[in-house]
């Protein structure tokens, strides 16, 4: 019997129509190199996602890459955001990033903040 170590799957996608949306984005900025995932604190939950656009990358970035679309996460990140889904819904007349977390254990009502424990 031998000893095998377990390495966990990293990353963060996106869906085909987050992807088309963010080409379209990124076609507006041509300094831009693609998108960043964060976390900070905030809401009730304890955290809140945030997106940005790239135009500089960080010492402590991970890059993943869909299609041509290149998403920037820092390591910090990593734990609370590993296997997080981006996708781009509309609903109503409002458009949005909507995350699919497996991470996440609970999300507040309003739909702000999310944990992770």
């Amino acid at each position: 019997m031998t000893a095998e170590t377990f390495t966990p799957t990293v990353g963060v996608t996106m869906t085909p129509t987050a992807v088309n949306h963010v080409r379209k984005q990124l076609a507006k900025k041509p300094d831009a190199k693609g998108i960043r995932l964060a976390v900070k604190k905030s809401g009730c939950s304890g955290f809140k996602y945030e997106t940005q656009w790239v135009e500089q990358t960080g010492p402590d970035d991970q890059v993943f890459t869909v299609d041509d679309v290149s998403i920037f996460v820092e390591r910090q990140h990593m734990p609370i955001v590993n296997g997080t889904e981006i996708d781009f819904i509309t609903e109503g007349v409002n458009s949005m990033f909507y995350f699919r977390n497996p991470n996440a254990t609970a999300e507040c009502g309003c739909g702000e903040s999310f944990a992770v424990i």
